[in-house]
């Protein structure tokens, strides 16, 4: 098969395009023939050596749909032919609160996504909601089951709630906005980008915030007398800490990455002083993954697709996430 293999750390133009042996699916698993794959920062990270428990040669991506093209042994629930989307969160474990210690995510320990065939347990794949595209239903996984975790699990998010998504954008913010517009919040957005503001309030949101220009965190309070119900951050650095200063008294924060890295200063007293619920999340357990499956099979909100690119251009796909040019996921397409 076909694969975007990477041999060393490195920007992505390091990554090739190769032939490697086809996946043979063990008992309990299923062959995919992939159809698209979505790509995500930790793929960027990777080749940049920037991620813990490195291997060489590595193949690349999370994300991913396809057709069950072979079942192996002691595998009934699925059939070939039928179409899935894959949970690349594998081994998650019993406690639905946090993963176990053989926990891992498809592309790294485990070759990934990026390629023609991939090889995964049966559990681990789901029906293709009805009345999405392959390229819409293979953004889905890693990006939509951290937002619904965020959201939901441990968000809490109610009917009625005021929203405040950070950095929209990204694959998980944008999830993030419309699962809770979806479940009946009110949603504001900050970005550096009024085009994305704009199209943000096309999905949804009802107002934005460009925090190049604006005063976000006093804009934000007067917008929502006095905070929002629920912030939702994946930026991280500066953002976090002006997260806590947003949050109406007794809020929630929910953290669920830091592209900017740490914040620069915490004070610890707004915190206590506020009475807020300051939450950490990242991925989900099957039980999330199951349940946010069911939002897009009642006719849930569609994802969104920046662009698509055939998989021999997985380097410039990546280029351009590493840019941050993108509005939704950015996918590439696999024959």
């Amino acid at each position: 098969m076909k694969a975007i293999v990477l041999h060393e750390v490195g920007e992505p133009e390091a990554l090739r395009l190769e032939e490697v042996p086809d996946p043979v699916p063990a008992p309990g698993e299923v062959l995919v023939r992939l159809r698209a794959a979505a790509l995500n920062h930790r793929d960027l990270y990777i080749c940049r050596g920037q991620y813990p428990g490195l291997r060489f040669p590595i193949v690349l991506g999370s994300d991913g749909m396809g057709a069950i093209a072979a079942v192996g042994p002691a595998v009934q629930r699925v059939a070939v032919g039928e179409k899935v989307v894959i949970n690349a969160s594998l081994a998650w474990g019993d406690n639905p609160r946090i993963p176990g210690p053989q926990w891992y995510v498809l592309g790294l320990p485990a070759d990934g996504t990026f390629a023609e065939l991939i090889a995964v347990p049966a559990e681990n794949v789901f029906p293709k909601p009805h009345g999405l595209t392959d390229e819409e239903v293979s953004t889905i996984p890693l990006a939509g089951v951290t937002a619904y975790r965020a959201v939901v699990t441990r968000g809490r998010v109610r009917p009625g709630d005021t929203v405040l998504v950070l950095g929209i954008g990204g694959g998980v913010a944008i999830f993030a906005l419309l699962f809770a517009r979806h479940l009946g919040a009110r949603v504001l957005v900050t970005s550096s980008s009024d085009e994305k503001l704009e199209r943000a309030r096309a999905l949804g949101a009802e107002g934005g915030f460009n925090y190049k220009t604006t005063d976000w965190v006093k804009a934000v309070r007067a917008a929502t007398d006095g905070g929002p119900d629920l912030i939702l951050d994946g930026v991280g650095g500066e953002t976090f800490a002006q997260a806590i200063d947003a949050a109406r008294p007794g809020g929630r924060v929910v953290s669920y990455g830091a592209h900017t890295g740490a914040a620069p200063e915490l004070v610890v007293r707004r915190i206590f002083w506020k009475q807020l619920d300051v939450l950490g999340t990242t991925m989900g357990s099957p039980d999330d993954f199951g349940a946010m499956m069911a939002l897009f099979s009642e006719g849930g909100p569609h994802p969104v697709v920046d662009k698509v690119f055939p998989l021999a251009e997985a380097a410039v796909a990546l280029r351009r996430m590493d840019q941050a040019a993108q509005f939704g996921k950015i996918v590439l397409r696999i024959n």
